[in-house]
């Protein structure tokens, strides 16, 4: 099955079908964000720093960066956020942004090999994007649609999906540095939303033999409960084939339903991540009376 290496300047990172999943902590982002947009436009990364750091204790593998505040000089901000990100943290990144020059300004001072996030099947974003992907030897998120808009027709997307694959094939990036999203859609609104994705991530891992990612929340958008929704919905696309997703690691109901997601799959070794995380301590009082023999049994005396 196919990896896809990803890198820090000290760590490297397996996404893969036989990988332990990889949740991308999706928290440094602007978008609906007013207190950190402002402050990243201001060259305040406080809370950028923070974020950062909480996600990996809760367990991010990766990072997302994003820094699409309008009116902004987004190079700079995306490429210093990136820096700080870097020096604080050995965790790889997701450089995302849909403007092209951020995305080159990210990558001019990333160190390691970061993931691109991202290029569509638009044939524009196709001559813009690719060619960075393989100056700079980075991996990238292909997600699927084109000058068309996005498709309600799952096999549609999958067509995007092999247009992105053979185009970055004619610039020299193998099939193993494309991670395909093969965008999720709100259920609330897309009653067939979640068996669309299914679908299709089954076929990219059979058919094209590439990695998938996501957007979790977008799954959940408009209804309550969206962190449960969200867990049961990444644990049944993990089962599909799906080997990461942009999500906030923060919801503890996502976590896990990641974690239980792994242990079935067998991708978590004698459960071992599961028993650290969720084993209850030893019972101290419980460890006495064995020492002593069996609890509540007193020893007869001979006289």
């Amino acid at each position: 099955m196919t990896d896809t290496i990803i890198s820090s300047a000290s760590k490297e990172l397996k996404i893969g079908h036989e990988q332990p999943f990889v949740i991308i902590g999706e928290r440094i982002n602007p978008t609906g964000r007013k207190i950190l947009a402002e402050e990243m436009k201001n060259g305040d990364y406080s809370r950028v720093e923070a974020d950062a750091l909480a996600q990996v204790v809760a367990g991010a593998k990766m990072l997302d960066i994003n820094a699409g505040i309008p009116l902004a000089d987004e190079p700079r901000i995306l490429a210093e956020a990136i820096q700080l990100v870097q020096s604080i943290t050995d965790v790889p990144l997701s450089i995302d942004s849909s403007i092209v020059a951020a995305l080159e300004a990210g990558l001019e001072v990333y160190q390691g090999k970061p993931l691109l996030n991202s290029v569509t099947g638009e044939d524009e974003r196709l001559e813009a994007v690719l060619p960075l992907v393989k100056k700079y030897g980075a991996a990238v998120v292909a997600i699927s649609n084109d000058e068309a808009g996005i498709s309600e027709n799952p096999d549609d997307r999958f067509e995007v999906a092999k247009k992105i694959i053979e185009r970055a094939a004619d610039h020299g990036i193998h099939y193993s540095d494309i991670v395909v999203d093969p965008l999720v859609m709100p259920v609330g609104a897309v009653n067939s939303a979640g068996r669309q994705v299914l679908h299709l991530v089954r076929r990219l891992r059979e058919e094209l033999k590439v990695n998938t990612t996501c957007g979790a929340s977008n799954f959940s958008f408009g209804i309550p409960n969206r962190k449960g929704m969200d867990g049961h919905f990444l644990s049944m696309a993990i089962a599909a084939g799906m080997t990461c997703a942009i999500t906030n690691p923060l919801h503890e109901e996502v976590m896990q339903a990641v974690m239980s997601a792994d242990v079935v799959m067998g991708h978590d070794n004698n459960c071992a991540k599961w028993l650290k995380k969720y084993r209850q301590p030893a019972d101290e009082n419980a460890g006495a009376g064995a020492r002593g023999g069996r609890p509540g049994r007193r020893r007869r005396v001979r006289r």
